[in-house]
């Protein structure tokens, strides 16, 4: 996972909000059965829910081997102003 912020946007764009994306660095979900993971935002598992459902029933190589390994998805959520990019990959 990685984090970015770009403080000239919220400045330019955003109204004041209290609450942000609270995840960390190196923060792990499991998903189970491809259900949302306890922790994780709406909004992030709207950006890579069908990823994850496509790898949990087996499927894979996403736009025809845009991945080094084709069961696996590096996904962003869709906060503009604070995006969150998430490895998707199975496990056994």
């Amino acid at each position: 996972m990685k984090k970015a912020r770009y403080d000239d946007l919220i400045a330019c764009y955003e109204n004041p909000i209290e609450h942000a994306c609270d995840l960390r660095l190196g923060q792990s979900f499991l998903s189970e059965n491809a259900q949302r993971p306890a922790g994780l935002c709406d909004s992030a598992w709207e950006s890579m829910r069908q990823f994850v459902q496509t790898l949990a029933e087996g499927g894979g190589n996403f736009y025809d081997g845009w991945m080094k390994n084709e069961h696996s998805a590096m996904i962003s959520c869709n906060d503009g102003f604070r995006p969150v990019s998430f490895l998707l990959e199975t496990v056994e």
